[in-house]
């Protein structure tokens, strides 16, 4: 059974079956995209708001691209730009935008809960790019597509540690509840302020030390801390510190196994959450994760179209 809903929210919840459907459907828009010709009719006619109140680089403009490869118009809205300023309601927002006949709004917002807000209040299709703390759903699929396209399965017999501040990603969250219901081996750590204080829910292991969770692992996936979502600064005294405790280098690096792989949502954070010498070796998969972003993405937008009817 593929993806029948008209939006995507979230990962949390999602079957097996659901989530395969995207990687799947990945594959196909990986072959267009390594063509001469990057184009299809997929979504010719239909136009794309990429509705971001949220600094993006990869995520916007891979959205972007996504839709444009399919044939839509995309149009980028920007928050500070725009009427949010003079006081209009996010709600009152996505209203203007479907009242133009869009067809999709990919969202990305400061608050947990505003994706599915949005899609509880229009008919065009919402695609959650980010929602506060909550879930990152394209982006944990993205992370899938790449883990599996590296010949690794998503089952049991796959480690993954997810190392750095865990409490505030949403990238985290829909990795985690992703990767547990396909049973893989999810292991934990980072500074313990950096920790959700409710983290049994994940029924993950939490390491000890770094050391600890990069041992044996087949995926290292780093984190970037969250400054804009509370002030880092109270968590550890420097900068040196973090990458001396959390940090990735070439040493824990090799404590995992040795076709391990190592991935970053970006931005990177070079000289604390990882050392360049470990971002730039051949066992960083980081650029690959970007270039896999287009392809998920349009396997998403192609998706909700067709659900849409």
């Amino acid at each position: 059974m593929g993806y029948k809903h008209k939006d995507l929210l979230g990962l949390s919840g999602l079957s097996k079956a659901e989530i395969l459907h995207f990687l799947d459907c990945a594959d196909e828009f990986k072959a267009l995209n390594n063509q001469e010709i990057k184009k299809s009719d997929y979504l010719r006619g239909k136009t794309t708001i990429n509705a971001f109140f949220e600094n993006s680089t990869r995520t916007r403009t891979s959205f972007e691209i996504a839709a444009k490869r399919l044939g839509a118009d995309a149009v980028n809205f920007s928050a500070s730009s725009s009427s949010v300023n003079k006081g209009e309601t996010l709600i009152d927002t996505i209203k203007n935008m479907a009242a133009m006949k869009s067809d999709i709004i990919v969202l990305r917002h400061p608050n947990s809960g505003a994706a599915l807000l949005a899609a509880q209040n229009t008919d065009a299709c919402i695609v959650n790019a980010g929602d506060g703390m909550n879930e990152h759903p394209s982006q944990a699929l993205l992370d899938l597509y790449t883990i599996r396209e590296n010949g690794k399965s998503l089952d049991k017999n796959t480690s993954v540690a997810i190392i750095g501040d865990i409490a505030r990603s949403r990238v985290a969250r829909s990795n985690i509840w992703a990767m547990k219901n396909f049973n893989m081996d999810v292991r934990l750590f980072g500074p313990a302020m950096m920790l959700p204080k409710d983290i049994d829910v994940f029924g993950c292991k939490v390491a000890k030390n770094m050391d600890e969770a990069c041992e044996g692992a087949d995926v290292i996936m780093m984190l970037r801390i969250q400054l804009e979502r509370g002030d880092a600064d109270v968590a550890f005294p420097s900068s040196r510190e973090y990458c001396k405790f959390f940090g990735l280098n070439k040493y824990r690096a090799n404590l995992a196994k040795p076709d391990a792989i190592i991935l970053h949502p970006g931005p990177i954070n070079r000289g604390i959450e990882l050392n360049s010498d470990v971002a730039d070796s051949n066992r960083s998969v980081i650029l690959n994760q970007v270039e896999n972003g287009v392809a998920i993405r349009m396997a998403i937008l192609s998706t909700l179209i067709k659900n849409r009817g």
